[in-house]
């Protein structure tokens, strides 16, 4: 997968289509709360395999850390670590940026999946769009 900095409006039409897939039709999350105030000013991120989107999330930067979200893979392309690569360009982003920690809010399913990527859960359980969550960060 080819995962970039989200640069053009095309791009980032694609990473919320990406994003609307996943949380809005999948999950079933409101679309006024998947795509949010936040987004304006957020780093976007894509995935692409053969030029086809499959892959996105959206870095923000708050209380000296990057906050990683809206972390989504389409359905049939999981489990090949799209996910992982993700991640890393997001992590790399943040250090170049200056930060040196990392946090996310994970949906309680995808709390091992962020473990083995070196994140430490630091809350209890609470909800989010009606799914549970788990804060988790990670130094960089």
């Amino acid at each position: 997968m080819n995962t970039k900095i989200v640069e053009t409006k095309q791009e980032l039409e694609q990473a919320y289509h990406v994003r609307t897939v996943v949380f809005v039709e999948e999950q079933q999350v409101p679309p006024e709360e998947e795509l949010d105030e936040y987004d304006e000013h957020a780093i976007h991120f894509i995935g692409y395999i053969d030029e086809r989107p499959v892959a996105a999330s959206r870095l923000r930067f708050a209380d000296s850390s990057g906050k990683l979200e809206r972390i989504c893979v389409l359905k049939n392309e999981r489990g090949k670590s799209y996910g992982k690569m993700i991640m890393q360009q997001m992590e790399a982003e943040i250090k170049k940026q200056g930060y040196k920690k990392a946090k996310l809010n994970a949906q309680t399913h995808a709390e091992e999946f962020y473990k083995r990527l070196g994140y430490e859960t630091v809350s209890g359980e609470f909800m989010d769009a009606g799914i549970p969550h788990v804060a988790m960060v990670k130094e960089l």
